[in-house]
Parts: C-alpha cells; structure tokens; sequence
C-alpha cells in the first residue's frame, strides 16, 4: 500500500509540476508576443492602411501619425526611464504623462495608448477596433492576466486622454473653420489643374503648433524665381525643362528610370482616372506614409526592440510634422504656380505630366523637404551608410529599389518631382535644404534616446 501511495504521490508531482510548466510556457507566450518589436511594426501598419483607406492628405496625415507615436513613446519611457529621455520641455507645450502604475505591461499600455489616439484621428474607426480587438483576443488565448490586462488597458487609456487634450491645442480644430483659397489672377499665382481643379489643400497649415521648430518660417527658403515667361530668363529655362523632360520620361512606354523613379515616389493619396463619363480613384501612402515605411524596415535590419522600434518612429513622426509646417507655410506665402499651367497655356496644351499635379502651390517641393528631414534623423539613429532595399511600394505593385543609405533615398525622392513633371528644379533644391534645416534642427534639439548616436551629416 505505502508503494502505491509513494506512486501517485510522484505522479501527483509531476502532474502539478507540467501544469506548472505548461502555465509558464503560456504565460512567456503572452510576454514574447508584446516583446516583439514587429507587434509594434503591424500596429504602424495599421494606422497606414487607415490613413490610405480614408484618403487624408500630407499634411493631416502627418498628424494622424505624431500624436499616437508621442502616446506610445511616452509609455516606453517611463518603463524605461535609465534609456529614454522624457519629451515634456521638448515638444511644445508638452507636459509629463502620469507615472507608470503598478502591475502595468508597458508594451500593451504604449500599444492600446497609440490605439486610443490614433482612432480619435481617423474616420474608420471600425477598422481599429477590429485590429485592436483581434489582437486582444490573441493575447487572451496567450493567457495574459486579467489583472495585468486591465492594468495596462487602464493606463493606456490615461496616456491617451493626456496626450489627446494636448493634440486638441494645436489650432487644427480652428483651422477647419477658416476660409478656403481665393484664386488670384496674374500668372504668377497657383492654380487648380485639371483633370479635377481641386481647391487648395490647407492654406492654414502654417498655424498649426509645431513639435520641435520654433516657428513655421524658422527655416524659410531662399525665394522663388519671379515668374517670366521670357525665353531668356531663368524661370522659362526651368519651365522649358520641366517640359521637355516630361515628353522624354513617357516615351518608351514608361519604362526608363525616370518614369520608374517618378512612379516610385508618386505616394499621391488620391489620383483620379476620367475615362468617358466614369471616374474612378486610386489611394495610395502619402509622402510621409513612405517614410514611416522606410523606418519599419530600418528597426527590422537593425533588429531594434520594441522601445527602440518606438524611439524610431517618434524621431521621424516629429521630423515630418515639423517638415509639412515648414514647407506649407513657404508654398502659401509664395502662391508659385504649377508647370502644367503654364506649359499648357503657353507651350503645349496636350501636355500632361507623368505624375498628377497636387493641388496646391508649386514651392517648394513637398517631398523633397520631408524626405531630407526624415533622412536626416533617420541618419542621426543609424549612420550614413545604412543600406537598404525599399520594399515600400511592392503593396502598389511597384518593384523594389536599392539605397546606399537614408540620405541617398531622399535625393531620388526629391529628385523623382522633376521627373513627374510637377515641380522646378529650384523648388527641388531649395526643398532639400529646407528639409535639411529642419531635420537637422529636430535631431539636435530633440533628445530622446540617451545610448550614443551617429552624427547627424544633412
């Protein structure tokens, strides 16, 4: 009898010590999942599949995705406070989010904080839900807590609510209400260009609050050339140009690398196809959306970590917010009209480009300065010689491309709007230094990574 007593007595054991382990493995299930840096990447993902879906432009789409990435930030650096440097007394008006509560998993709370924000920004608020619940229901299977769970949850939701009041004082709700552009006559001025004639998008946006700049004419460029159609003056030599690259780019069917590199970069979320009396659209990333793809392939050749991942996107976030300001203020101050007005009204009117004309003023060049400032702090995280194979536009059907490094890429992006035919080369140039100053300005005053890190080289 003692013997079979001793025996079930080991079984008994052993069965509490696999249930044990068995407990364990699930539980280091949970944990592995909201440690993995690429849960971060797929949230990211997300907010760009609704940025797309919903068709904001540049600029608000800059917004939609700094304020999340500000909440999610917020949270790895109070679990993280030996790493990360606070942003209150960095970013504008920015005050301290509540400290980190007991019993809280920190990436749960920064991912259910980037939710929260996020989906105050958006339309489809359904498809964050759907996300979001998805992604609880997983973790629930991975037997995370319910105690931890709500902890997190209830932090995340205290971090969204402080970083939403602060969002709800940067004037954009003011600027919905302002009045629309006027057209002026005068060649000079910008002009909506067919095939839709689209009003200009945010002649106001130079009032919204930056992150990190001063103000939004810190970093004005040089000025425009005055516009003259004399055939001897400077201005006609780029209009010429622009024209006469433009026939070349759409010969051969499209397929020389001008028209691929212009196709690459196009990143314009709302291109209108007439056909009879049908009209159909296709919704692409923004210019800035681009970028935020460049940057979850930097965290996953870098192999950074969830925090780190993070880190990354605030940096960039803040350097194309703070870029569309900059840039917005210069193109409604300066009115520059578009290449496709002018060649069609003075020297072809036949011509079109091989990129659809935005609808708003001509300098500078939008991509061009959010490219250079996205480079630029891109280049402060991981050096200049961080290559890399861009993969971004494959989901639009578009082959990847190759970089030597962050700086090399935003040469061809700028470069790629002199190829599409929308922009001059002055508005080009001038737009790599104005992104230039301000991601060099957002990388030495935004100080949030305390490991040490390259240079910054604009």
């Amino acid at each position: 009898m003692n013997r079979i007593y001793k025996w079930l007595g080991a079984w008994t054991t052993l069965l509490v010590v696999s249930l044990s382990l068995i407990s364990c493995e699930k539980d280091t299930r949970y944990v592995d999942r909201l440690s993995d840096a690429d849960l971060f990447n797929d949230t990211m993902q997300k907010l760009t599949d609704v940025i797309v879906y919903d068709i904001f432009s540049p600029v608000v789409a800059s917004r939609v995705y700094v304020y999340p990435t500000v909440a999610a930030y917020s949270v790895m650096q109070k679990a993280y406070p030996e790493k990360y440097e606070s942003l209150a007394g960095q970013l504008k008006e920015f005050t301290d989010i509540p400290e980190l509560a007991e019993g809280v998993n920190p990436q749960l709370a920064a991912i259910h904080a980037f939710l929260v924000v996020g989906k105050q920004l958006i339309f489809s608020e359904n498809r964050i839900d759907e996300y979001r619940d998805s992604l609880y229901e997983e973790l629930d299977d991975l037997g995370m807590p319910s105690r931890e769970f709500d902890a997190s949850i209830a932090y995340g939701e205290a971090v969204a609510a402080h970083i939403l009041a602060w969002a709800d004082t940067d004037f954009y709700k003011q600027t919905r209400t302002f009045p629309k552009y006027t057209i002026q006559e005068g060649d000079q001025f910008w002009k909506p260009t067919p095939p839709d004639y689209m009003e200009g998008i945010e002649p106001h946006w130079n009032r919204i609050r930056p992150m990190v700049i001063p103000d939004a004419a810190m970093f004005d460029p040089a000025p425009p050339l005055p516009v003259d159609m004399n055939p001897d003056s400077p201005f006609y030599a780029e209009l010429l140009e622009v024209y006469e690259l433009g026939r070349k780019v759409t010969e051969d069917n499209n397929e020389n690398e001008e028209a691929q590199i212009a196709a690459f970069w196009d990143c314009n979320p709302y291109v209108s196809h007439h056909k009879g009396h049908a009209m159909f659209a296709t919704k692409k990333i923004t210019p800035g959306g681009h970028w935020i793809g460049i940057t979850k392939l930097a965290t996953q050749i870098a192999e950074n970590s969830f925090d780190e991942t993070i880190n990354t996107y605030l940096n960039v976030t803040v350097a194309l917010f703070d870029g569309f300001i900059s840039c917005w203020d210069t193109k409604w101050n300066t009115l520059i009209v578009r290449p496709e007005t002018l060649i069609n009204q003075y020297l072809d009117e036949e011509w079109l480009p091989k990129l659809q004309t935005p609808p708003f003023p001509e300098y500078t060049s939008g991509h061009s300065v959010i490219s250079r400032s996205a480079a630029t702090v891109l280049t402060k995280i991981y050096g200049d010689n961080f290559a890399f194979d861009d993969t971004t536009e494959e989901a639009y059907g578009l082959p990847t491309r190759s970089y030597q490094s962050f700086m090399h890429a935003s040469e061809e992006a700028a470069v790629s709007r002199l190829y599409g035919g929308i922009h001059y080369r002055r508005a080009i140039e001038q737009g790599v230094v104005q992104g230039a100053a301000v991601g060099g300005y957002v990388a030495q005053n935004l100080n949030t990574f305390k490991a040490k890190t390259a240079e910054v080289n604009p």
